[in-house]
């Protein structure tokens, strides 16, 4: 897959929790903090977010806000309350569908709807592109762009305001594609590519690259040459501007990111150890067992064994 792709695989951990919610009058909620990516798409009106920082943004209908790290932050039909002064939000999912119903059930002129969720993270595997990102991303719904975004948003609307057949199936994958216009569309709009950084790395021709030649290839043997060469760029000069903006060395890259796509693949499947090895480019069991304990502290077969998580010691995983 492409970088963008696996940062939206590695990121989640089983199905996100969602609420529909239909307010009126006066409300508000609370949300966080919790270990995952928390959303919110209004559907239709208009209502505030109350971030962990700085003042009130509005929002609108087709509005999309994702928070990457779980920070506390609340919801409501205006700016006048502080985050402290909302009452925290206490729905749990239940039942066999998806999407858990809360407030006004009938129509009102005024009715806010919102489709409010969170995906739990493993957050010792998680791609160092998320651990960069702010704290809050507003994606405002802009006619004439962002189509891609505001196209989803418009399926998850008809989806998620009424049960419909098939829907169970069907808003997984549309949550999902959420997630990639939402980071797809703060990429390109509002991504201070400037400042170095994975803003950089993502939008720099060469370096963005390299990046997915080790993303859909990461099993194949690798070298800072060859990678450079299929960029078009010397082997200095690709190591300099990889390093700077990455914040590791091609090598040490690589190895994370294989070491990381065999804890998803142990955790998801059971092939041998043997094989998993072969996918993400180790030539025997052995030498990938000592590389992954190095990383993440416990064997690949004790890890899957015991469905533990892994604890990275690379700098990848640092905060």
């Amino acid at each position: 897959m492409d970088v963008l792709s696996d940062v939206v695989t590695t990121m989640k951990t089983g199905r996100p929790k969602v609420t529909r919610a239909r307010r009126s009058g006066r409300w508000g909620s609370r949300f966080g903090p919790y270990p995952g990516a928390g959303f919110h798409v209004v559907l239709s009106g208009d209502c505030w977010l109350i971030p962990p920082e700085g003042s009130p943004l509005p929002l609108t209908t087709g509005d999309v806000v994702f928070l990457p790290h779980g920070a506390a932050h609340g919801v409501s039909d205006s700016p006048d309350r502080t985050l402290d002064q909302l009452p925290q939000d206490r729905t749990e999912t239940h039942g066999p569908g998806l999407v858990t119903d809360v407030g006004d059930e009938e129509p009102a002129g005024d009715q806010t709807v919102l489709l409010c969720g969170a995906y739990r993270l493993n957050r010792e595997v998680v791609h160092p592109f998320l651990r960069g990102l702010p704290q809050v991303i507003h994606l405002p719904a802009h006619p004439g762009r962002q189509a891609q975004l505001r196209s989803a948003v418009e399926l998850l609307s008809h989806d998620a305001v009424r049960d419909r057949a098939g829907s169970d199936a069907a808003l997984p994958a549309l949550l999902d594609l959420l997630i990639v216009y939402a980071l797809r569309a703060w990429l390109e709009q509002q991504c201070p590519g400037e400042n170095g950084g994975w803003c950089a790395a993502l939008t720099d021709p060469a370096v963005a690259a390299a990046l997915d030649r080790m993303h859909r290839e990461p099993a194949r043997a690798w070298s800072v040459r060859s990678l450079a060469a299929s960029v078009g760029l010397s082997r200095s000069g690709f190591a300099t501007r990889f390093s700077s903006y990455v914040g590791q060395s091609p090598m040490a890259y690589l190895a994370w990111w294989r070491l990381s796509t065999a804890a998803r693949l142990l955790r998801e499947g059971d092939a041998p150890l043997a094989a998993v090895a072969r996918q993400v480019g180790y030539g025997s069991a052995s030498a990938f067992a000592n590389a992954f304990k190095r990383e993440f502290g416990t064997a690949p077969g004790a890890f899957r064994k015991d469905g533990a998580v892994p604890r990275s010691t690379s700098s990848s995983s640092a905060n």
